[in-house]
């Protein structure tokens, strides 16, 4: 059986939604903390090994305490896992710490706080893209400003030289 087939892939789903059930409906332990999910389960193509991403939702020592508290129930989470799929064998559990979750939280935080810096400060000052309150590109602008006019009447003079020129002759 190859990793990505459609028979691994279906194992995959089934230990996932096990493994999430016994973890936190089976097992009493108060190590394990209640906010334990499942993130992922990859299961070898032989059935010898199961990896189990798990994402803890608070601090290290809660991160720390659920894990040493599933690598001690894992007899249990086994035999459990044996009862409720039926497989020809039962994997070995490894259990992997996964942060993804916990780091897209924190993304989500820095997100909503930059947003809502920026609407604060669109707020505090509404005319600013307007009037051009921003000393840089006020500047830039008559910059640019005083340069197009200097084009311009650098064209202009050429042209009053020219019609100059066209009234003597």
């Amino acid at each position: 059986m190859r990793k990505n087939s459609i028979k691994n892939t279906r194992i995959n789903g089934e230990v996932h939604k096990e493994l999430s059930r016994i973890i936190s409906r089976e097992i009493k332990d108060p190590r394990i903390h209640p906010m334990t999910s499942v993130v992922e389960v990859e299961v070898t193509p032989d059935l010898k090994y199961c990896k189990a991403f798990i994402s803890v939702l608070g601090d290290e020592k809660a991160q720390e305490d659920t894990m040493a508290g599933l690598k001690s129930a894992v007899g249990f989470i086994r035999k459990e896992l044996a009862r409720s799929v039926n497989l020809r064998n039962t994997p070995e559990l490894i259990f992997v710490m996964d942060q993804s979750i916990e780091y897209g939280v924190n993304m989500s935080k820095k997100i909503s706080e930059v947003i809502s810096e920026d609407e604060a400060r669109a707020v505090s000052e509404p005319d600013a893209e307007d009037a051009g309150a921003d000393g840089k590109s006020s500047d830039a602008a008559g910059e640019s400003s005083n340069a197009a006019g200097e084009s311009s009447n650098a064209a202009g003079e050429s042209s009053d030289a020219e019609e100059g020129e066209r009234h003597e002759g």
